[in-house]
């Protein structure tokens, strides 16, 4: 079956200026997001423009590669493969699975053996060693599950109030283009791909030794989306259901599902000056359909957690640094930083009245920089497309306008 790639052509054009440069190319996220993807459309790109290009590709999940299991045999796999006298491309998909890879990658990259692209599913790799042995030789990208401008690509669908409630409801893990937008089939299929993250990349990797806590610790994140807690809350709250969990195993397994990119930890800070409080945090899912497949979605009941999730995850997608927005005063959803320009955004179901309005534009409204600040909602029609300077977007206008 012939295989089709559909172009993800925001992640390739960020990575153009880099390609033949003597950095190493690390393309990050959560498992299944499309990373491989990336770099096949980058192989596409490499060969349209170098007709003479050698490519060299490792798929670490794939049997005819699973003797590749550490440093040495790398580098010799890649050392007896490298063409003379035309310029050499490697690639290899989930590189963490490869014992001390960066030592053979410092190597190639020393000897300007060939141009280095690779994906990871564990941000470890990016740490410890890794971050030590290949300090200033690496860029990362990290990819993330589709925008919902992707989603309607990829979906061949047009913007409508029914492709934004499908969005939101299946998230946008590149693999629908194959199955269909079906809630019951697709839902089917993402608790798959949960389970495999969770043995792979959490439980392997971290060396989780009770599962069982970890999935309760995943459904109260679900149940809790966009919640403001610490660890000794979760904590409190599971042993009040019965489950006994210490607060250091807490920290553990949040950390271990962060480091998986299967969620995303939004620390709190304070408006005025982005302080960050070492207690308090929200935490968001990499993508909403996964989420909605682990404890079932009651749309009605979820909307105001999945709009907030939505707008999070887009903020990242942008090149954001997000923090929860707190003072003594008030709390802002989000400030989203970037080239030491800010952002600030209150995300909400809908202003059914004065003392929502009040409550969502009143918190912007006692920030006193000039900074762009709005609220996200879907209101269908609205009178205050600004509000005293601040303005008022449908979450369709703002997942789809490009200046953010």
């Amino acid at each position: 079956m012939e295989e089709i790639i559909i172009q993800r052509s925001e992640y390739i054009e960020r990575i153009r200026p880099f390609i033949n440069k003597p950095i190493i190319k690390v393309l990050t996220g959560q498992r299944r997001v499309g990373k491989s993807y990336i770099l096949k459309l980058l192989i596409q790109e490499i060969a349209n423009s170098q007709k003479n290009a050698h490519v060299i590709y490792i798929d670490k999940e794939q049997e005819q590669f699973s003797l590749i299991n550490n440093h040495t045999q790398l580098y010799d796999y890649v050392k007896r493969n490298l063409k003379a006298g035309v310029p050499n491309f490697l690639f290899i998909d989930e590189i963490q699975e490869i014992e001390e890879f960066q030592r053979s990658l410092r190597s190639l990259l020393n000897e300007r053996a060939c141009d280095i692209y690779c994906t990871g599913s564990n941000a470890n790799m990016l740490s410890g060693e890794l971050a030590t042995q290949l300090a200033g030789r690496y860029i990362e990208f990290t990819i993330h599950a589709l925008s919902y401008t992707e989603f309607l690509k990829f979906n061949r669908l047009e913007n409508t109030t029914e492709s934004l409630e499908r969005y939101l409801t299946i998230g946008g893990m590149p693999y629908q283009y194959h199955i269909g937008t079906d809630p019951a089939v697709v839902f089917e299929y993402l608790k798959n791909v949960y389970a495999s993250i969770l043995l792979k990349d959490v439980v392997s990797r971290e060396k989780i030794r009770n599962v069982a806590l970890l999935e309760n610790l995943v459904a109260f994140l679900a149940d809790n989306t966009g919640s403001l807690f610490s660890a000794r809350n979760i904590s409190k709250y599971l042993k009040s259901q019965q489950i006994q969990i210490p607060i250091q195993s807490v920290i553990n397994y949040l950390k271990a599902l962060t480091n998986a990119y299967f969620i995303h930890k939004a620390p709190r800070a304070d408006i005025n000056g982005l302080k960050i409080f070492e207690v308090g945090e929200k935490y968001y899912f990499e993508d909403l359909g996964i989420r909605n497949s682990i404890r079932g979605l009651n749309y009605r009941a979820d909307i105001a957690k999945l709009i907030e999730n939505a707008v999070y995850m887009q903020l990242l997608r942008r090149g954001y640094r997000v923090f929860v927005g707190k003072d003594e005063k008030r709390e802002i959803d989000f400030i989203g930083e970037k080239s030491g320009e800010r952002i600030y955004i209150q995300a909400c179901y809908m202003l059914t009245d004065e003392k929502a309005v009040e409550r969502e534009f009143g918190n912007l409204m006692l920030i006193e920089d000039n900074y762009p600040k709005y609220v996200v909602t879907l209101d269908t029609i609205s009178a205050r497309n600004t509000y005293k300077g601040i303005r008022q977007l449908h979450l369709k206008e703002f997942l789809t306008n490009e200046e953010f």
